[in-house]
């Protein structure tokens, strides 16, 4: 099988991570990869924000249990772990226009290139509440030095993988081919 196809087939989403973190050299690999993804007339929207400091992610997971609560399963594990899996890094896309579908594209770039390095990766779309609130997205936003008409697009964990889940099953009658 040809590598790229097997990379396709075998990347899995990571919800547990070692603290280990990344090497700036590998990061950057990943992050190259992530800004070659295509953009409509090449106009590449989308800008990137990575936080590595295990204070601010906490901080970060406490401000957004305060929006959607504590006790509300807003994300997968809300229970057990934060919305950033205890990864230690994680990455935002931003954009001016919020349905601007270059960053599913850019995201699957940092999915499949941190998989082809030996990272783990998991997209997180539910932290778009932290942005949807006004005092969330006000702090936020400066820290990360984004303009506040710009929105948050998605958002994704990456690290060294603490797990190996099984491959999950995928439905059939998904395609269909119209002639």
């Amino acid at each position: 099988m040809n590598s790229a196809i097997e990379n396709i087939m075998t990347r899995q989403t990571i919800r547990e991570y070692t603290a280990q973190q990344i090497p700036d050299s590998l990061l950057q690999t990943v992050l190259d990869a992530a800004i070659r993804a295509p953009s409509g007339r090449n106009t590449q929207p989308c800008h990137l924000r990575i936080l590595s400091n295990k204070e601010k992610l906490d901080e970060m997971n406490t401000d957004f249990k305060n929006i959607v609560g504590w006790d509300t399963p807003a994300y997968t594990g809300w229970d057990i772990r934060p919305v950033y899996h205890n990864a230690p890094t994680f990455i935002f896309i931003f954009a001016k226009d919020k349905s601007d579908m270059a960053a599913g594209l850019m995201a699957e770039n940092i999915a499949l290139a941190a998989h082809a390095v030996g990272l783990g990766s998991c997209m997180i779309g539910s932290l778009g509440a932290l942005f949807d609130d006004e005092n969330g997205a006000r702090k936020w936003k400066k820290y990360l030095e984004i303009p506040e008409d710009w929105h948050f697009l998605l958002g994704l964990t990456i690290g060294y993988p603490n797990e190996k889940p099984p491959m999950k099953d995928r439905e059939d009658g998904h395609i269909k081919f119209i002639k």
